[in-house]
């Protein structure tokens, strides 16, 4: 399994506003230079991020961007979802039928174990516990 890379993006731009001083909003300028993300991809990205309640936006001369909540409420499962939708190593992980093999295909367990244990250590995983102090 490998993320998109507007779901990398994503987290390196959560990653960016989490180390910002308190409320300050950052354009989306300074954000795309200094994360290494081309702008045009980083304006979809926002605007995915704040329909999903993680940055908020605002216009105009003082307008960019800022979370929406502490970087401690925000998981890496949260943005990464936002931007690829829910995690799935594969489809029978959710749907036992979509394999030949139902409930006795040998690697079905797993994939299923693997699931829990990506989705729940990315969960896990706050912005705050990645940004230095």
């Amino acid at each position: 399994m490998q993320i998109t890379r507007q779901a990398d993006y994503a987290v390196r731009a959560v990653l960016y506003l989490s180390g910002l001083d308190n409320g300050r909003r950052a354009p989306t300028s300074e954000i795309a230079l200094n994360q290494h993300i081309p702008p045009s991809f980083l304006a979809k990205i926002v605007s995915q991020l704040s329909v999903a309640g993680v940055v908020q936006t605002s216009r105009g001369a003082r307008g960019g961007v800022s979370l929406a909540r502490a970087s401690d409420e925000i998981s890496l499962l949260e943005v990464v979802e936002a931007i690829d939708g829910p995690i799935m190593l594969n489809e029978c992980v959710f749907d036992s039928n979509a394999c030949v093999f139902g409930d006795n295909c040998p690697v079905q367990d797993v994939w299923c174990n693997a699931q829990e244990t990506l989705v729940k250590t990315l969960r896990g995983t706050t912005f705050a516990s990645l940004t230095p102090q």
